[in-house]
């Protein structure tokens, strides 16, 4: 006998998820014999096999390795954990602001604060929510299925809008936290919803191994932490009411998927195929499994749910749910034939559909903020909508009559329910504006019914159909006129709706692009996106004001051009992020912020065309709200409680008040001729950029006002500030009523009068800026001090003609730094603008005296004049000046204001060397010295701010210049050393000291060549090598060489010095043009260096080689050699631009070789100029041992011992002194060459080691024989 038992376990498995799977674990049985003796044996069947669901926690041991997909995702889950835990670090405290005022600016910066960081914290939950219900979707399948980059990207949504999320809670806690004392409620919410996400993140590990379940309660911890924190910061939208229904529909959903799943059961219970039966029941299980998702995705996003994204989790967990039914039908179907199972499976089915539906109904229901269709829009959309057809059916008469009769209905049916409502309007003028406009759509309906018929009686009648055509779009106009107010409010709430989505999707990817790189912050989007926020608050506030809805969609249009910006440049970041769950948020959050731009666009043009006509009574309340705002702010003032806004300075709101001036200047002269012209729309606009200007120039002066510790000051500007807003506001007033009568000429006057005093008062408003007053004082100062040039006669001479030249010398020079000191302060502080223009006005007055003393000594009339005509100037330059650097202190961004700086202080240098000039005639040369000087300390600080252009020139066209005039710089340096030792004779002390000074110049002119030549070869220009190469050729051939000062040994050993760098040289170029092809220019500048010492050598070596034919195969053949240098640098500057052209490597890696041959062949000709000297040494050496030999005869002949041998006489031995004589002659005269071999190029793929490796050139020092 075998016992039989079937069990099955189903556990959620890491590796897979299998069926269930049946299988034998029958035992055989032990038979023993029996201790009673025979037994009976009965038979039967063990009932089916049975199945349960235990659900636990799996051994970690029995877990698969970690896929890299799984890796990742780890990575990216420890790296938002780090975020959420610095995120709960920072939440311990509040930020720590700085004290603030009580004036109505501060007050309403406060507010604008609060609702800004309301906002971007809703946004910032609405994106914590959706990306927890995106991990609970994403995570709900196979493991093996699972999108791990997906899931990534949810996760680094959820840390990085938390970190985001972080910072304006502490900032919002700091500033309720005087107000309502709530700021530790606030903080409490915030921490609670991080270590809700931190405990999420824990639970979706792929390593942790944690049940389904601790999943989706970590989900919903995180869905009840967001709607406290929303409920904290009053921003919690969806009522009580809705959350309620939201989850009684997803309970009905769950308890609708619980009894299929029931009747799924009773059909796997009586199916037959055990494969079958297994698929029924792991689709009611996944059935099951994925309700209880959606249930908890419901808790998650139900505080959020008017967040689009939140409503798109919430859908998708329903397609889920949907899904899973579906398959569960399937699965019964084919499991089964049991109609009567069947139809009770199909009936659960059918009403978890229901459910689903009734679900997201209501979300949709509350998306669209649970407003019906008006009794107009529907009306009036059909009207836009078939007037357009009728326009684009001209030709098909049939078509046009059939839309018509749709148009009349419709027409009707608006025209009824005006009436309706005009019977029941309480307001007697609305109810007769009502009963008008029904009467003219009436009218117009009549006139269209006839043209209609017109075109339906004559078909072929061009004329009816232009007549019904017309009649169409004056029913359109009357349409409008009747339903304006209604198309208004809806393009109005459709603005708002729009505007809100484009602000999170703009906050969802500064947090996107923070988290993927922080260089990518784009802060002039964030503060576009700050004043988008602000109007749909404000709109909200207070829907039927003209006057926010105006600022709606100002801010809404001012919102496009940063948003696109930021677009672009997260698209651009986008393949350069390298986390990809990083990068796909980023590619998400741009994508979703360019669709959201579109639809902001296209509302806000609509709306703009709605409620343009009210811009400019709308600009006219904005500035009298901002006088009000100052002389707010001058009470606070009085008071000393005036307090600058955090982020504020002094220096800050000083320029924005000088750049904003000229804005309001430039838009009050387009409102002005706009408003001469009746042009209604662009005095609309004018209106509204005047008014915008004017809001920054408004909050710049309370900036300054606030900043400055002297209250005369801070009185001043806010004075001058309140008379332009009120000036302002006339100028729109009366351009108001220009466009009533355009052309009026008394209007026309008015308007032109407002304009002069608003100006008046814009530039008193500049003038009171700290170091702007002090810039004036010196204009007066100058301007009283020019008076004494206004006299007929000039008051006597009290000094000496020397002492007033070196006083006017002195006084000049004084006066030109303290110009040069002007400029460099005009780029700094206010103060040092102050103390620059106070010392520039005294150093002029000293001047001016010193002028005037000298032309005292001026004995002939007309050159008195002329001394007096340069003061004059000088005095106008100085003025100039000093307007120049009070237009750069003030507005340092305005366009050509550092160029205008520039040119005043030269005119001043200028005319003060004119003036010098004139009164140092008698000195030869002492003028042109002085002015030379003069100018380089006017051209110093040029060097001091390298990264500001003073010519139009580019980068490599700077290089040439430079590289002309340093040439010319050098060659005149040698001119004045040579003519100052000619020019003074008695001052010969002073040579020394010229020849040297003019030594180092020539050297420092040296070095800027090379560094010149290096930079322009780096971008492939050879042009100034190639000229250098030229000229040192040039100069081997000129007619008169100078004096030798050394031997032609001397010269032929620095000639072989340069020879073999050149060599050595040019096979390194070989290698790096193919190695490092940006090191050519390097090689290139070096080649050319080491050329021209060679040239210069060689023309000496020529001069003093001997016979004169080896100078001349000596010029010849460096000539030569400097051809093959052209050619090379030539090459390395073409392929440094194409560095990939293996043709270009080719052409370098002959020219190279050739260079090298003529190398050979200058060594060749050196060694042959050294024939001579090598024999004489040869025979001074032969003759010395003869001279010894001599001598060691003569010794023994005088002491008698001297004998001839082998019978030799005395003509014999003279025989042979002759023959030697003559032999050491002739070698001398002819001696042979010993050949000198340059090796061949060595391959450009050798390694770098074996490229500089020592040549075998034969080594001559200074009187060694070759």
């Amino acid at each position: 006998p075998f016992i039989y038992i079937e069990s099955t376990i189903l556990q959620q498995q890491f590796n897979r998820v299998g069926r269930v799977e049946h299988g034998s674990v029958a035992l055989p049985g032990v038979i023993r014999s029996g201790s009673i003796g025979a037994e009976s044996l009965s038979m039967g069947t063990m009932p089916s096999a049975q199945q349960q669901v235990i659900m636990g926690q799996m051994h970690r041991g029995h877990m698969p390795p970690l896929s890299s997909a799984q890796q990742a995702l780890m990575g990216t889950i420890n790296t938002s954990m780090q975020a959420v835990q610095q995120a709960q670090a920072d939440l311990g405290e509040v930020d720590n602001l700085p004290p603030l005022g009580q004036d109505m600016a501060s007050k309403v910066w406060i507010q604008n604060k609060v609702d800004e960081s309301k906002h971007e914290i809703h946004s910032q939950v609405d994106a914590i929510t959706a990306g927890t219900a995106s991990v609970v979707n994403l995570t709900a399948g196979d493991p093996t299925d699972t999108d791990y980059t997906a899931v990534g990207c949810a996760i680094t949504t959820i840390s990085s809008n938390l970190t985001e999320m972080s910072k304006g809670v502490k900032l919002l806690a700091a500033l309720i936290e005087d107000d309502t004392g709530g700021s530790n409620d606030l903080m409490g919410a915030a921490r609670n919803l991080a270590g809700a996400v931190s405990d999420l993140l824990k639970a979706v590990e792929p390593a942790s191994g944690e049940p389904r379940q601790t999943v989706l309660s970590a989900a919903g911890s995180i869905g009840q932490a967001s709607g406290d924190l929303l409920l904290q910061i009053g921003e919690n939208e969806s009522d009580e009411r809705f959350q309620e229904v939201l989850m009684i529909l997803a309970k009905a959903v769950a308890n609708a998927a619980a009894m299929m799943v029931l009747k799924a059961k009773n059909v796997a219970q009586v199916a037959d195929d055990t494969v079958l039966q297994n698929r029924v029941i792991a689709a009611a299980t996944q059935c099951a499994l994925s309700t209880s998702q959606l249930v908890a995705c419901a808790k998650v996003v139900s505080p959020t749910i008017s967040s689009p994204v939140c409503q798109e989790q919430l859908i998708e967990a329903g397609k889920l749910v949907d899904r899973s039914v579906e398959g569960c039908v399937q699965a019964c179907l084919s499991a089964t034939v049991d109609g009567e199972m069947l139809k009770q499976v199909s009936s659960a089915a059918s009403v978890v559909g229901q459910a689903l539906g009734d679900l997201l109904e209501h979300v949709c229901h509350y998306a669209s903020h649970g407003e019906p269709i008006g009794r107009y829009d529907q009306a009036t959309d059909t009207i836009m909508t078939v007037t357009e057809s009728i326009f684009s059916s001209m030709g098909d008469a049939g078509e046009m009559v059939r839309q018509a009769r749709v148009l009349a209905q419709a027409t009707s049916d608006l025209v009824n329910a005006m009436r309706s409502d005009a019977e029941v309007e309480v307001d007697v003028d609305n109810s007769k504006k009502l009963l008008a406009a029904a009467k003219l759509l009436a009218d117009a309906t009549a006139r269209m019914v006839e043209a209609a018929k017109g075109a339906a009686a004559y078909p072929e009648n061009e004329d009816q159909q232009q007549r019904l055509r017309e009649a169409a779009e004056g029913l359109r106009v009357a349409t409008n006129a009747a339903a304006q107010n209604a198309i208004k409010k809806k393009l109005i709430n459709r603005l708002e709706n729009a505007a809100k989505q484009a602000a999170a999707a703009a906050t969802q990817t500064i947090a996107a692009s923070q988290n993927a790189a922080t260089s990518n912050k784009n802060t002039a989007a964030h503060q576009q996106l700050v004043q988008s926020c602000k109007g749909v608050r404000g709109s909200q506030a207070q829907p039927e004001d003209l006057t926010t809805q105006l600022a709606l969609i100002t801010t809404s249009q001012n919102f496009l051009q940063p948003g696109s910006k930021m677009v672009t440049s997260a698209k651009s970041s986008v393949p350069t992020v390298m986390d990809q769950a990083a990068a796909m948020q980023l590619g998400q959050c741009a994508k979703n912020l360019a669709t959201s731009l579109a639809e902001l666009r296209t509302v806000a043009q609509k709306a703009h065309e709605a409620c343009g006509p009210m811009e400019i009574h709308s600009a006219l309340t904005a500035v009298q709200t901002l006088k009000t705002e100052l002389q707010d702010a001058k009470m606070a003032a009085i008071d000393m409680q005036l307090k600058p806004l955090p982020g504020e300075s002094m220096e800050q709101c000083a320029r924005d008040l000088g750049s904003t001036s000229k804005s309001v200047g430039s838009s009050m002269a387009q409102l002005l001729t706009c408003a001469a012209q009746g042009n209604e729309h662009y005095t609309g606009l004018a209106a509204r950029e005047t008014a915008q200007a004017l809001k920054t120039l408004a909050q710049a002066a309370r900036g300054v006002a606030a900043s400055t510790t002297n209250p005369q000051v801070a009185a001043s500007m806010l004075d001058s500030a309140c008379d332009v807003m009120e000036g302002s506001a006339m100028l729109i007033h009366e351009a108001k009523q220009a466009l009533v009568s355009p052309g009026d000429a008394e209007s026309q006057q008015r308007l032109a009068q407002v304009a002069k005093s608003v100006s008046h008062s814009l530039n008193n408003c500049v003038n009171c800026l700290p170091g702007q007053k002090d810039v004036d004082m010196a204009l007066r100062s100058i301007g009283e001090a020019s008076k004494k040039l206004l006299g007929e006669t000039l008051p006597p001479s009290t000094r000496s003609f020397q002492e007033a030249q070196s006083e006017l010398n002195q006084t000049a020079a004084d006066l030109n730094q303290s110009a040069g000191d002007v400029v460099h302060a005009s780029r700094g502080s206010s103060t040092q603008l102050a103390d620059a223009s106070g010392k520039f006005s005294e150093d002029f007055d000293e001047f001016l005296d010193a002028g005037i003393e000298m032309a005292g000594h001026t004995q002939v009339k007309d050159e008195q004049i002329q001394v007096i005509g340069n003061l004059k100037n000088i005095s106008m330059a100085s003025s100039k000046l000093l307007l120049a650097a009070k237009s750069l202190s003030v507005d340092p961004g305005a366009a050509n204001a550092k160029n205008l700086l520039a040119a005043a202080a030269r005119a001043v240098t200028e005319s003060i060397n004119q003036l010098i000039t004139l009164a140092t005639q008698q000195a030869p040369g002492q003028k042109e010295c002085d002015n030379a000087l003069r100018e380089l300390e006017a051209v110093k600080g040029m060097l001091a701010n390298p990264n500001e252009p003073v010519s139009n020139l580019s980068y490599f066209h700077c290089i040439e210049s430079v590289m002309e005039n340093s040439k010319v710089l050098g060659e005149s340096m040698a001119g004045i050393s040579q003519n100052c030792k000619t020019g003074d004779v008695p001052a010969s002390h002073t040579h020394d000291a010229i020849a040297e000074a003019s030594q180092l110049m020539r050297e420092a002119v040296d070095d800027i060549m090379v560094t010149l030549n290096e930079a322009a070869s780096e971008g492939g220009m050879v042009g100034a090598m190639v000229d250098s190469i030229a000229e040192a050729m040039g100069r081997l051939d000129e007619g008169t060489s100078p004096e030798p000062e050394g031997s032609f040994v001397d010269y032929q050993t620095t000639m072989v010095k340069y020879s073999k760098a050149i060599a050595v040289t040019a096979q390194e170029m070989m290698t790096k043009s193919v190695t490092c092809p940006e090191e050519l220019g390097g090689l290139a500048s070096r080649v050319t260096t080491d050329y021209s010492q060679l040239a210069l050598q060689g023309r000496l070596a020529a001069h003093t080689a001997e016979p004169q034919e080896i100078g001349f195969q000596i010029k010849a053949d460096v000539q030569e050699l400097g051809h093959g240098c052209i050619f090379l640098v030539q090459k390395a500057g073409a392929l440094q631009i194409t560095p990939s052209d293996s043709y270009t490597k080719r052409e370098l890696i002959e020219c190279a070789r050739t260079v090298t041959e003529k190398v050979s062949m200058v060594l060749s000709a050196l060694q042959a100029g050294n024939k001579g000297t090598q024999a004489c040494i040869t025979a001074a050496s032969a003759v010395s041992g003869i001279i010894a030999e001599l001598d060691t005869t003569i010794m023994f002949a005088s002491a008698g011992t001297l004998n001839a041998e082998n019978d030799e006489s005395f003509a014999d031995h003279r025989c042979v002194s002759l023959q030697e004589y003559s032999h050491q002659h002739h070698h001398a005269r002819n001696p042979r060459p010993t050949p000198i071999r340059i090796p061949p190029p060595t391959d450009p793929q050798m390694t770098q080691s074996q490229s500089h490796s020592t040549l075998p050139f034969p080594t001559w020092t200074k009187g060694t024989p070759m």
